[in-house]
């Protein structure tokens, strides 16, 4: 299993080119990260480098207690992989809008070897 940190300097809206190992093959993804403002919450969108598409919009960012619940879990069809968001200081609630990055680590690994399509 690899994982991998995405770092990036805390503050407003971002946008992150990255090329991630996932499941032993380079993914070449574009990652959105907005707050929301009105629900103080971070969303995601996914978009495919290559393809130059949306693969996944607008996923919350919430980690609803769970020290490291795989964000992406339910969309493992896509063979994207994991995303785990780390609550690394011990802060109380959700990223807010500058500590993501800091107080909160995305780690990005492998797709659940359960959805892995030919195991």
């Amino acid at each position: 299993m690899s994982a991998q940190a995405l770092s990036f300097d805390p503050g407003p809206n971002k946008t992150l080119a990255a090329t991630l190992n996932v499941d032993g093959s380079n993914l070449s993804l574009l990652l959105t990260f907005r707050f929301n403002e009105v629900a103080q919450y971070w969303v995601l969108t996914i978009f495919s480098k290559t393809q130059n598409a949306i693969i996944l919009d607008s996923i919350p960012l919430i980690t609803a207690g769970y020290p490291a619940a795989n964000i992406l879990r339910q969309y493992s069809y896509l063979g994207i992989g994991s995303l785990y968001l780390l609550n690394m200081s011990g802060v109380d609630g959700e990223p807010n809008e500058s500590n993501l990055g800091t107080d909160f680590v995305i780690i990005w690994s492998d797709t659940p070897i359960d959805f892995r399509a030919g195991v």
